[in-house]
């Protein structure tokens, strides 16, 4: 008892460490209130350790660590880079499409200093923050007009508020899909106000259900692209051009919510499955929208495009004001557009393309290098390159696989579930997958800049 009593009266004041050499530095460094709360917590852990008979002794370098651990810990920002090695391109949970040098490039200009955001050059009068974008999506998309917000979700919210509130609009039963985060296509429509009217069945849905449904009451026809998850087998659908036959016959505007969106054909790249914007518009479609962030591959956003008589409508909406995007979406949303002016530069300068079109000779050049780095300086781990398939992500391209090489490390060290652990806790926070026994980190997402860093975190788990 008296040992630990003279343990506790040992451990330091927190103005005794605040005082101190080391106090003084952490105090120049980090804000007061955490290096305060740093000293406190730590004070209060030994303390607890001692009085449960956990520890018998402390050195004023092992508290200093933990000191400077807690600080740390309390200074940092929980938004974090992360390194993906899922393979997965669009990761949701990890921020979907990374931008490009060119386009950080711009915002940090933009950003930095004042900028025309709502001021009209030309003229020395106020302008709109849209205009800076519609340009480049008229050029883009072969729209007649064009408006950007904060998301798709929002992209369609707005829409069919503002053409369909109290109204009814149509819908494929096969299309009424669910997005990220349990957000259902029912649920935007009900919030905006429009009536939702099922035709067809789940599989099967046919031109006479949506001639038959439409009455005074029916204010548009609504098609959902099925991208993140397809019906295969005994289906049909209408195709777009005969939806918007019916609604010119009846004078009903037609709406095309893509939800991913891309901007560029896929066809020739063997995926068949996601129609291109420009493709879409040429159809006659009223209004499309779809995501900036996903295969567009820029900052997070919803686009409308189409008639300019309904997006004029659709501006004029009070609820477009809380849904506008800041300057730095228009800057990152303006250089990402810029580079589809020229297709084949956009597939090579757009990360997102460029991840999931790259070939899987790239791409296991780049699993070797990686695998050879890390080779001299492991060795109690059996690592190799292995022949794997990566997906887009994003709720994009739902059922294809594309061919990828993956570097297996299974440790003979420690579990393959305590590895991941590790990785994932450490700084920066590093996303692999298990399978079977081994950790697989695919090259595809994988940047050959990050290879020091992670060959580093890799290297200190394992050893």
């Amino acid at each position: 008892m008296h040992e630990k009593q003279k343990l506790l009266a040992s451990l330091p004041s927190v103005d005794e460490i605040l005082k101190s050499q080391q106090g003084l530095e952490w105090l120049n460094k980090y804000p007061r209130k955490f290096v305060i709360q740093g000293i406190r917590e730590a004070i209060d852990s030994q303390r607890k350790a001692i009085i449960e008979n956990i520890s018998f002794d402390f050195s004023p370098e092992d508290l200093n660590k933990e000191i400077l651990k807690r600080i740390e810990f309390l200074s940092s920002y929980s938004l974090k880079h992360v390194i993906n090695a899922t393979g997965v391109v669009i990761h949701t949970n990890l921020g979907r499409s990374i931008l490009s040098e060119k386009i950080l490039e711009n915002i940090l200009k933009i950003s930095s200093g004042y900028s025309n955001l709502e001021y009209d050059i030309e003229k020395g009068k106020r302008g709109k923050r849209y205009t800076h974008v519609k340009r480049i999506l008229r050029e883009v998309t072969g729209a007649e007009d064009a408006l950007v917000v904060n998301n798709n979700a929002a992209a369609v919210f707005l829409s069919l508020n503002t053409l369909a509130k109290n109204k009814e609009v149509i819908v494929s039963r096969g299309e009424l899909v669910e997005i990220g985060g349990s957000f259902r296509i029912p649920d935007v429509m009900k919030s905006s106000g429009a009536i939702l009217r099922e035709v067809g069945t789940t599989n099967k849905t046919h031109l006479f259900d949506y001639e038959q449904a439409i009455n005074e009451n029916t204010a548009l026809i609504l098609k959902v692209h099925k991208s993140n998850y397809r019906i295969t087998g005994f289906s049909d659908e209408v195709p777009i051009e005969e939806l918007v036959r019916l609604g010119r016959k009846h004078n009903i505007p037609v709406m095309f919510d893509l939800g991913s969106g891309c901007l560029i054909d896929l066809k020739q790249y063997g995926i068949h499955d996601e129609p291109a914007v420009k493709d879409i518009v040429k159809k006659g479609v009223d209004l499309t929208t779809f995501s900036g962030d996903k295969l567009l591959g820029g900052p997070q956003g919803g686009v409308i495009v189409g008639s300019k008589f309904y997006i004029d409508k659709i501006q004029k909406n009070p609820i477009t004001r809380a849904v506008r995007v800041d300057k730095l979406t228009l800057a990152g949303f303006e250089a990402t557009l810029m580079e589809y002016v020229d297709e084949e530069k956009a597939v090579k300068n757009i990360p997102t393309l460029r991840m999931i079109l790259q070939s899987p000779e790239e791409i296991k050049k780049r699993a070797e290098c990686f695998a050879r780095k890390i080779k001299k300086y492991i060795a109690n781990a059996i690592i190799k390159v292995m022949p794997d398939t990566s997906r887009a992500g994003g709720g994009s391209l739902p059922e294809t696989d594309f061919p990828t090489f993956v570097v297996s490390i299974k440790p003979l060290n420690i579990t393959v579930n305590e590895f991941e652990e590790k990785l994932r806790k450490g700084t920066p926070p590093v996303i692999a997958r298990i399978k079977e026994d081994s950790l697989l980190f695919d090259a595809r997402t994988l940047n050959e800049k990050d290879f020091p860093e992670l060959v580093s975190r890799i290297t200190s788990v394992l050893q």
